[in-house]
C-alpha cells in the first residue's frame, strides 16, 4: 500500500476513535485497518497511537505526524478542487465546533445563509459547551466565547459581548431590585457552571474599578439558556451575555439591572488550527461571520443606556 493510502487510514483512525469505526467509514476491514497502523509505525520507526481495549490517544510523536498529515490531505483536496472548479467557488467540507445557546440562536442561521451562498460548500456542526482538540477531531474551525487559554490556535475575533444582569418583572416585585451590585448578596443568583466562580460576579464602578460580588447560587447550570427560562419564570437574578437575554429584555419578560455599571466582557472569537495556509472555504466562512457579526451585532444593539447621572 502506497504512503498517501496509509496517511488517509491513519488520519480516518485518529478522527473515527476506533479501529471499527474507521473500517466502517473506509469500507474496510477492521483488522485490514489495524495492519495498517502497524505496518506505519513500522515503517516510520515510532509508536504513533497509544492502544487499549477502551480508549486510543495520541503520542506525541503521533500527534506532530497527524498535524502534517491532516495539511497533506488538505493540500491535495484543495489542489484537485482547484483544477476541477473555478478559485472562485466555494466547495468542499467544512467542519465546525460551536457552543450550543450561541449555535441555536445566532450561528445556524449564519451557516444556513452561507450555505445558500455557496451551495457546494458541505457542512458539519458539533453544537457542545465543551473545550474541542481542533486538531485530534478534524474541526475546520472553532468558535469560542470568552477568554481564549490555548495559543497553540490562532484567533479572529468575531463580536464582542457584554454581560446583563436582569430578572423578571415577578421576581423584582416580590424581592425588591437591587440598587447597587452589593445588593445581589441578598437575591437569588442564576448562575453558569461552567465558570471557575459561577456565584462570583465581575463588574466594574463608575470610576472604572474592577470589583466583584458574591451572590448567593439558587441554581447552577451549565446553558445559558435555561437560566434565561428559569429567570423568565421568576426564580432569580442572572448576569449571562447579552445574546442571551436581548431577546427577553426586548420582549419585557426581563428587566435589566444596574445598568450604571459595566459587566463582564467577552469575545466571540474563530479559532483554527495554525497550518501554512488557511483553505478558500474556512477563510470565506470566517469572512462572512466578521461581516455578519461584526462591531455593532444585533445583541449589544438593544443593551440599555447606563442613566444619565444629574447635575446638582
Amino acid at each position: 500500500m502506497n504512503q498517501l493510502e496509509q496517511i488517509r487510514i491513519f488520519v480516518e483512525l485518529v478522527r473515527a476513535g476506533s479501529a471499527t469505526q474507521a473500517a466502517n467509514r473506509l469500507n474496510l476491514a477492521n483488522s485490514a485497518v489495524s495492519r495498517r497502523l502497524k505496518e506505519l509505525e513500522a515503517r516510520l520507526g515510532t509508536q504513533l497511537l497509544h492502544r487499549t481495549t477502551r480508549s486510543m490517544t495520541l503520542t506525541e510523536d503521533g500527534r506532530a505526524y497527524f498535524e502534517r498529515c491532516v495539511q497533506i490531505l488538505d493540500d491535495l483536496d484543495e489542489a484537485e478542487r482547484g483544477l476541477s472548479s473555478r478559485a472562485s467557488e466555494l466547495s468542499g467540507r467544512l467542519r465546525i465546533a460551536a457552543p450550543w445557546s450561541f449555535g441555536v440562536s445566532h450561528l445556524v442561521p449564519a451557516i444556513t445563509e452561507f450555505m445558500h451562498l455557496h451551495p457546494k460548500v458541505l457542512v458539519d456542526l458539533d453544537m457542545n459547551d465543551r473545550r474541542v482538540d481542533l486538531v485530534a477531531e478534524g474541526i475546520d474551525v472553532a468558535i469560542r466565547i470568552g477568554e481564549l487559554g490555548d495559543s497553540s490556535y490562532i484567533a479572529r475575533k468575531l463580536a464582542p459581548v457584554s454581560h446583563v444582569v436582569a430578572a423578571s418583572p415577578d421576581y423584582l416585585q416580590r424581592f425588591g431590585r437591587p440598587e447597587t451590585p452589593d445588593d445581589l448578596a441578598h437575591h437569588q443568583g442564576l448562575c453558569y457552571a461552567n465558570l471557575k466562580a459561577p456565584g462570583q460576579w465581575l463588574y466594574f464602578d463608575q470610576s472604572g474599578q474592577r470589583c466583584s460580588v458574591k451572590v448567593p447560587i439558587r441554581l447552577r447550570a451549565s446553558n445559558g439558556d435555561a437560566l434565561r427560562h428559569a429567570a423568565i419564570a421568576g426564580l432569580g437574578v442572572l448576569c449571562e451575555p447579552s445574546f442571551i437575554t436581548f431577546q427577553a429584555m426586548r420582549q419585557g419578560l426581563l428587566v435589566p439591572l444596574l445598568t450604571e455599571y459595566r459587566w463582564y466582557q467577552m469575545g466571540i472569537y474563530a479559532l483554527y488550527p495554525q497550518t501554512r495556509h488557511l483553505s478558500p472555504r474556512v477563510r470565506g466562512f470566517i469572512d462572512f461571520l466578521s461581516q455578519r457579526f461584526g462591531d455593532h451585532p444585533e445583541w449589544e444593539q438593544y443593551l440599555p443606556e447606563p442613566p444619565q447621572k444629574s447635575r446638582g
